[in-house]
């Protein structure tokens, strides 16, 4: 089972890197289109592994995962992306996909600039 030697900034930096970079209807890594955000990126310990070897327990985005939506067979997709409570799982099933990777970009850049500040570091500059 692979390890996770990132912390949750890096992996949050790393998603908003490969969404601004084409996200999953460009990607130079797949050519084809995903199904899943977070599920089926190059920052999930499962991207590559048809057998999904790995737990999503393992996840670093867990730690962002009310603790009620933990046993969701795909828990990420419950984190809360803004002050309304949508989440990826609500939007994959009411928005368009170009909506859906807005949104995620919106709530990583938000989620990068906390997790900066509370580290004191110097926010990084993102494209909008």
């Amino acid at each position: 089972m692979p390890t996770d030697d990132r912390d949750v900034l890096e992996l949050l930096k790393s998603e908003l890197e490969f969404l601004e970079a084409g996200g999953y209807a460009h990607s130079a890594v797949t050519h084809w289109r995903p199904s899943s955000i977070f599920h089926d990126s190059p920052t999930c310990l499962n991207f590559a592994d048809p057998s999904r070897g790995s737990r999503c327990e393992d996840c670093l985005l867990t730690a962002l995962v009310p603790p009620t939506r933990l046993g969701e067979e795909v828990p990420c997709h419950f984190i809360p992306l803004n002050a309304e409570g949508e989440t990826v799982h609500y939007l994959e099933g009411n928005e368009p996909p170009e909506v859906v990777e807005q949104r995620v970009k919106d709530w990583l850049r938000r989620m990068i600039a906390v997790l900066e500040a509370a580290r004191g570091q110097q926010p990084r500059l993102v494209r909008h």
